[in-house]
């Protein structure tokens, strides 16, 4: 049975700087999907044209728009770029580029020139759940979030506020600590029997 090798991560794109070439309809999803999830990422578009949308969407976070075609200079100081250009041969040259000077890379739609894929996001308050189909069904992951989203409650934030307030107040060393939470929060999870 085929399964999922990649490792979850979330990053502070506060403290990043996030590169996305391109400037059509995919690059305006990947920006949108980014400042929903991270308001303060610092990001920069190069594309020779801006769709309406990434513009105005541009003003909602520290996006700067570049009217450029895509040089290798762009890359300068970037840690994460994301390529949604609709010539191929650029997004190839773009992660080639990337991969030369230890950048992260995504090329939309393009699994193998993926060294991470952007997957399905959750986010209520402190809570934040990802989810991935190892870039085989993005529609999959996309259905997946809405139920999380459905089925999360509102108020776990309050919970997470709550525990962390507990957490600090507990006595013991670290083992005793996970003990005690654990032992606590242990009907979070318990299935509801019939």
């Amino acid at each position: 049975m085929e399964r999922n090798n990649l490792y979850p991560v979330f990053l502070k794109l506060n403290n990043l700087k996030v590169l996305i070439v391109g400037g059509g309809h995919v690059a305006e999803e990947k920006l949108s999907f980014l400042l929903k999830s991270s308001p303060d990422a610092h990001i920069a578009m190069v594309s020779p044209m801006f769709r309406e949308g990434t513009i105005e969407l541009a003003k909602k976070g520290d996006v700067k728009l570049i009217k450029r075609r895509y040089n290798k200079r762009f890359l300068k100081g970037k840690h994460i770029v994301i390529a949604t250009t609709d010539v191929p041969k650029i997004n190839v040259k773009i992660y080639e580029h990337c991969r030369k000077r230890g950048i992260l890379v995504n090329v939309a739609d393009n699994p193998p020139y993926c060294d991470f894929y952007m997957g399905g996001i959750v986010t209520k308050g402190n809570v934040k759940v990802a989810i991935s189909t190892n870039g085989k069904s993005p529609t999959t992951a996309k259905r997946l979030r809405q139920f999380f989203e459905d089925v999360i409650p509102e108020n776990v934030d309050d919970l997470v506020k709550n525990l962390n307030e507990y957490r600090k107040s507990i006595k013991g060393d670290f083992e005793q600590k996970v003990e005690t939470l654990n032992e606590f929060t242990k009907g979070l999870i318990e299935k509801k029997r019939s």
